[in-house]
């Protein structure tokens, strides 16, 4: 999905009713208390064993690739109930986020700096079987003399998102 085109926020659709916190916090009270009226249900064993079974509320996976101060925050607080943020931009100044936010909404915060081998693993097997398709990705190669020129050129993202350096060119 393109940020410019689409806004990530409304692209999730969001399941059933919740939107705002005081209408997350109706909704549990709600059916917490629409569960009790069933009788001989034991509702908190059947959470228990819905988790067990990964059958827990889940949201989109959001990444946060810019890494300018309050890029965080804007994306915590926009972002749907449990969803997972995985920090990939390196803010290079102090950055202030409201951790009330992303604890009402449950979110997983998650930093990231680079892949373990198994993820490169599982990646390469996917570009060979043709799940993924990374063509639309790579939009130029150059030899090691035109590296400095790359580096220049990846700088305006309407041109180019990955150049590869081939040493063989």
């Amino acid at each position: 999905m393109d940020p410019r085109e689409q806004s990530p926020y409304s692209a999730y659709r969001q399941r059933g009713p919740v939107g705002s916190l005081a209408e997350y916090l109706a909704f549990g009270i709600d059916t917490v208390g629409s569960l009790r009226k069933v009788p001989l249900l034991p509702w908190p064993r059947l959470m228990r064993a819905a988790e067990k079974l990964g059958r827990t509320p889940t949201g989109p996976v959001v990444f946060e690739c810019v890494g300018v101060p309050r890029m965080l925050a804007d994306v915590i607080d926009h972002a749907p109930l449990h969803s997972r943020v995985v920090v990939v931009g390196v803010c290079m100044q102090p950055d202030t986020i409201r951790p009330a936010v992303a604890l009402h909404k449950e979110i997983d915060l998650r930093f990231v700096f680079g892949y373990d081998p198994g993820e490169f693993s599982d990646t390469l097997r996917m570009i060979a079987d043709g799940t993924v398709d990374p063509s639309p990705l790579h939009t130029g190669t150059v030899g090691l003399a035109g590296v400095a020129g790359a580096f220049e050129a990846l700088g305006n993202p309407e041109k180019h998102a990955k150049i590869l350096v081939d040493p063989t060119l």
